[in-house]
């Protein structure tokens, strides 16, 4: 059996406490996004969230990064906090044509994280996971349907490769997620229920309901800020490797940013896997 990838980086890269720690001093801003990717092997997109990139972005992203570094994408927060989730194709519609499709191969996962606010309804969660896009070729269909707010010129709408994978995750910030009835729902969709690790902003919800895993390490003590120990970062390894070990592609993003651990941690992770990138150049 083969072993799945380990797909181990940041939540984010371009952040004003990296600069000078991190990322040597005088490194240009542009040339953030390459040199963490030297270093790391996956990034998580949070830009996305906010508001609807351009294609332009996606192409720049998808060119600044380095060979074979994986992006997973955070699904729009008009869908999921807005909306919460209901008629999602028109939001769905337009994020997927903002340029998402512009990451070809580097496009991994979609994840989609829900507002603590918001209790699980299995049927609306059903509705929801059925009509996201599983291969390049349906993102593309879906976006095609995209509305007027999308101009021309800011719509990407073929696909590299229609058959690539797109694959999806769920961060819920609710207990209720954890419930047997919307566990079925995910695994049935094959959705990775998000391993979220905080000092108690929200559940730990852990479950095996997909083909793969995802955890985001958003800082164990201190939300947002906290370095992770190395016995903490020990343990981590032991589970990333048995995952692994068992033919699973793991994904794990440190969200710890505020204080510019994130990318040192990710690092350390990746060295006690044996899995760290050799940097082109130092």
């Amino acid at each position: 059996m083969a072993s799945g990838r380990l797909l181990i980086g940041t939540s984010g890269w371009s952040y004003a406490a990296w600069r000078g720690d991190f990322y040597p001093d005088g490194l240009r801003q542009r040339d953030e996004l390459r040199f963490l990717s030297e270093r790391t092997t996956a990034s998580e997109v949070n830009a996305t969230f906010y508001r609807l990139q351009r294609p332009t972005t996606f192409q720049r992203w998808y060119d600044d990064a380095a060979p074979s570094h994986v992006l997973a994408i955070k699904g729009s927060r008009y869908v999921t906090h807005l909306k919460q989730l209901r008629d999602p194709l028109p939001g769905l519609a337009n994020f997927f044509a903002s340029g998402v499709l512009a990451l070809r191969e580097r496009l991994d996962v979609v994840l989609w994280q829900l507002p603590a606010r918001l209790h699980c309804d299995p049927a609306l969660l059903e509705e929801f996971l059925a009509v996201l896009p599983r291969t390049a070729g349906e993102a593309a269909a879906l976006a095609a349907r995209h509305d007027d707010r999308l101009a021309a010129d800011r719509t990407w709408l073929e696909p590299a490769d229609p058959g690539a994978r797109i694959r999806h995750a769920l961060e819920p910030r609710h207990t209720s997620y954890g419930s047997p009835e919307a566990l079925d729902v995910l695994s049935t969709h094959d959705v990775a229920l998000v391993h979220s690790d905080s000092p108690g902003a929200w559940p730990v919800l852990e479950a095996d309901t997909a083909s793969f895993r995802y955890v985001r390490l958003h800082g164990h003590s201190t939300l947002y800020a906290s370095r992770y120990s190395d016995r903490l970062l020990d343990t981590w390894a032991e589970r990333c490797a048995a995952w692994s070990a068992a033919g699973v592609d793991v994904h794990v993003y440190f969200d710890n940013d505020a204080r510019g651990h994130a990318p040192h941690d990710a690092v350390r992770l990746l060295q006690r896997l044996g899995a760290a990138p050799e940097p082109a150049s130092d």
